[in-house]
């Protein structure tokens, strides 16, 4: 859902099919892209003439989709799906000047007579995760993601000839390799909020600001330069309902992409694509609320005014964060950003501060006054996931806690772990029962086999086996190649 800001107040703009049409016909549109989401996170689109765009078809839908040739829906024996488009996303597409276009965010229906959901569309799943919300006694949950990507001048990858041989060669006018750099070279792991001329996105990131906020109605608060030379960045939006910020999520990723195409650079986001530096990241802030009231603040909860339901909350995601690893960080190279050293987290705790921990407690502001801004922040996952997907999963797990009423950890202080957790012991990790995130992605899926009955009430088992089947298949793409820099190590054995 698309806003904006009157008076200093964020007020939706609740677009109807009539509002959209008329829309239509005032921005003198030529064609309107439908955009979905594939279960394994990929963007799709089909376009089409905005004269052939009827009121009816926001109810029915459209007969545009051949549900066999998206990865992880349909088969071929049952692929007519239908496309049914939202009208509460429509939004114009700036960058398209030939042809006013505008978009809209689709539902995927069964096609013929059931005219159901379709049960491995994730928007829909993402509302089946509305639903269980409410179900479960919560008036809604709010989420506000912090997602990272990088901004390449150029991605050259080798796999022409993949059996023999495989490279990739990344070009940042930044980076301490770059040939162009005249002197503001942005070292490994030194990226932080530098300012220009050693960020040299800024420019980059107020363009897309601006068309996330005034064309998208996704509202940003602020940018910056992350931590990794070679163009990190990061761009905050509000926080929103479950699936409307997954919506936004989906919109961001191809907007900063679109907007880097735009000038001739390469938006990725991929979570570990620079060796030896930080990974992108995509930290997930999100709280539960009944009548107005966040029912994670608790102004008695001297170590982090956090009340009960939000200890619960967190225990169940600490105990589910093996299996949820699949969801949230769903690639194989996003265990190559989940590893220790690089500000990712790798060891299952929370902490208020500490971003060693997979949970974190932000502490910036205390008091009544703040309550509000009560939330917990789950730091594993990284921007290559599914954001409807993820946001699902870490619902089902939160909840999943509150009704066994897992403890995240005992409520005295000095048993909560503030240290660094990196440069703890093996032993005091023992005393404090810190467990370890999956080390690859063969893991992660091996521990959501053994433990994914707590998703079945929003994916249901064939969502999940699906999920499973994808993501031991990128394991095996990786396993029978020999990485090149095993030939460095291992040619003169």
């Amino acid at each position: 859902m698309p806003y904006k800001i009157v008076n200093g107040e964020f007020e939706p703009l609740t677009y109807t099919s009539d509002d959209v049409l008329l829309k239509i016909k005032e921005e003198g549109i030529k064609f309107v892209d439908l955009q979905f989401t594939g279960l394994f996170g990929r963007f799709h689109h089909t376009t089409v003439a905005a004269n052939m765009l009827r009121k009816e078809d926001f109810k029915d839908g459209l007969p545009k989709l051949d549900g066999s040739s998206i990865k992880g829906f349909t088969e071929i024996h049952e692929s007519d799906l239908i496309i049914r488009p939202d009208p509460s996303t429509y939004a114009f597409i700036p960058w398209i000047e030939k042809y006013p276009t505008a978009r809209l965010i689709c539902d995927i229906q069964s096609g013929g007579e059931r005219r159901e959901p379709y049960l491995a569309d994730p928007r829909g799943i993402a509302k089946n995760a509305e639903k269980y919300v409410k179900e479960n006694g919560y008036d809604i949950s709010y989420w506000g993601p912090e997602v990272e990507f990088f901004v390449f001048d150029k991605l050259q990858v080798n796999t022409l000839t993949s059996f023999h041989s495989q490279s990739y060669e990344i070009t940042s006018r930044e980076a301490p390799w770059s040939t162009e750099n005249v002197g503001y070279t942005l070292r490994l792991r030194e990226g932080y909020l530098p300012s220009p001329p050693g960020d040299t996105l800024m420019d980059y990131r107020h363009e897309c600001v601006d068309v996330l906020s005034s064309n998208f109605g996704i509202i940003c608060d602020a940018h910056h330069h992350e931590v990794a030379t070679a163009g990190q960045c990061e761009i905050d939006i509000r926080y929103d309902s479950l699936v409307n910020t997954a919506d936004s999520v989906q919109s961001y990723k191809y907007i900063v992409k679109n907007i880097a195409k735009k000038h001739n650079m390469i938006a990725t986001m991929m979570p570990k694509p620079i060796a030896l530096d930080n990974g992108s990241g995509m930290h997930v802030n999100v709280s539960l609320w009944n009548k107005g009231k966040n029912l994670f603040y608790d102004p008695n909860d001297k170590y982090a005014e956090l009340s009960q339901t939000a200890r619960y909350f967190i225990g169940g995601i600490l105990d589910h964060a093996k299996a949820l690893a699949a969801i949230v960080a769903p690639t194989t190279n996003s265990y190559r950003r989940l590893i220790p050293g690089y500000e990712a987290p790798v060891y299952i705790a929370w902490s208020t501060g500490n971003r060693s921990a997979i949970i974190r407690i932000p502490a910036h502001y205390k008091g009544e006054k703040f309550a509000h801004l009560k939330r917990i922040e789950f730091r594993a996952p990284d921007p290559s996931c599914n954001p409807y997907l993820a946001f699902s999963a870490i619902v089902a797990a939160g909840l999943s806690g509150i009704k066994k009423r897992i403890e995240a950890n005992d409520p005295k202080i000095e048993d909560h772990v503030d240290a660094d957790i990196f440069k703890m012991t093996d032993a005091d990790r023992e005393k404090h029962k810190i467990k370890q995130l999956p080390a690859s992605l063969r893991e992660s899926i091996e521990e959501l086999k053994s433990d994914s009955d707590f998703l079945k009430p929003i994916f249901g088992k064939h969502v999940i086996e699906r999920i499973i089947d994808d993501a031991a298949k990128q394991h095996m793409e990786l396993a029978v190649r020999p990485h090149p820099h095993e030939f460095t190590m291992y040619a003169d054995v």
